[in-house]
């Protein structure tokens, strides 16, 4: 029969950015609870899923998916790779972010995450949009001189491990600009400029990679990988077993168990 009830907290890993005024990656599909049955005796196979590389620099290569995360039944859906010129952005958990000319945004999956921003193909620059985040879809390019590349999505705060955090948010998109001003947000990464590389997303928050700026030479960025988190009350007996190195910690009534890597879990 049922054991007990857990919280749970699923991302997956998000998606890397796209190259040469790139889309930024979408964040990986995120997914939370409060209520889970679990069963005694049963194994339940947790998977954290990795997060995708970035768009090689040198051409217009679009940014790789990233991997579906999974609790038992649970399944949080990968973040779309942001798009490059001619090159679609992929659909996931949230959507990437379309690079800057004839290229269209991804979707994201109800419930998981929002679609990624539209580029911009301007008479003197052009731009990507922003990942879309768990939170918000992202930013469109603005064909204006200053900061031109789509925001990033927003994320999601959750407080399941006792403390505020921020997952899944989109990267932002890379642009014709001499600054990072194309943040990510939630731990997604920058998109770069004219000459500034972008950044990847923050390990573990399954956020998007930063899309690339305009030039040759500057790279993307990759996206974040997932997290699998669990709870139930201190009061509970603890699992039976554990695979995968989980952190346990006790905090609020709680006893809380993070995996950064595959495993499972027995109650």
């Amino acid at each position: 029969g049922v054991t007990a009830t857990v919280e749970y907290l699923v991302v997956a890993g998000g998606g890397g950015g796209g190259a040469y005024s790139g889309g930024g990656g979408g964040a990986g599909g995120l997914l939370t609870a409060a209520s889970f049955a679990v069963v005694a005796g049963t194994s339940l196979t947790v998977t954290v899923g990795a997060g995708g590389a970035g768009g090689a620099a040198g051409g217009y290569n679009k940014g790789s998916v990233g991997v579906s995360s999974v609790f038992s039944s649970i399944t949080a859906t990968y973040g779309g790779g942001g798009g490059a010129y001619l090159a679609n952005a992929d659909t996931g958990g949230s959507g990437g972010g379309a690079g800057f000319a004839s290229s269209t945004a991804g979707s994201g999956t109800s419930g998981q995450g929002f679609a990624g921003g539209t580029g911009v193909n301007g008479s003197t620059q052009s731009t990507g949009g922003g990942g879309g985040g768990s939170g918000s879809i992202g930013g469109n390019g603005i064909a204006t001189d200053g900061v031109l590349a789509g925001i990033g999505g927003a994320g999601t705060c959750s407080t399941i491990t006792g403390a505020r955090v921020f997952y899944a948010g989109g990267g932002g998109g890379g642009g014709w600009t001499t600054a990072l001003g194309n943040y990510g947000v939630a731990g997604g990464g920058n998109g770069g400029g004219v000459g500034v590389s972008a950044t990847s997303a923050t390990a573990n928050t399954g956020s998007g990679g930063g899309g690339g700026g305009s030039g040759s030479t500057t790279t993307t960025g990759s996206g974040g990988s997932g997290i699998v988190i669990i709870r139930y009350p201190a009061n509970c007996a603890p699992p039976t077993s554990t695979t995968g190195n989980p952190q346990i910690r006790y905090a609020d009534g709680y006893q809380i168990y993070t995996w950064t890597s595959n495993g499972t879990v027995t109650f």
